[in-house]
């Protein structure tokens, strides 16, 4: 199953990249995780069902100092997912 997602909100310089980078390599997941130039965390990852699933509610709770107010899915991205999960800088 693939996510291709951008997470809006308060979710750039509180840590988020890690905590996404740190759930997705818990649940066994390929991708990675950039901030965009708008302060929002665009997300790709593949990996089964329940792990995506997962994955999803963690993207929307976030680590603690982020306010995530919106995850609003994108087209299915292009191309190889690293594995494990990366950020990109």
């Amino acid at each position: 199953m693939h996510l291709h997602a951008v997470v809006r909100g308060r979710v750039q310089g509180v840590g988020f990249r890690w905590f996404v980078r740190e759930a997705a390599r818990r649940l066994g997941l390929s991708g990675w995780v950039r901030n965009l130039g708008d302060g929002s965390v665009e997300v790709a990852a593949d990996g089964d069902a329940e792990s995506i699933e997962a994955f999803r509610r963690a993207l929307r709770e976030g680590p603690a100092g982020a306010t995530v107010i919106a995850l609003d899915d994108l087209p299915p991205h292009d191309g190889e997912l690293a594995h494990p999960f990366v950020i990109h800088r």
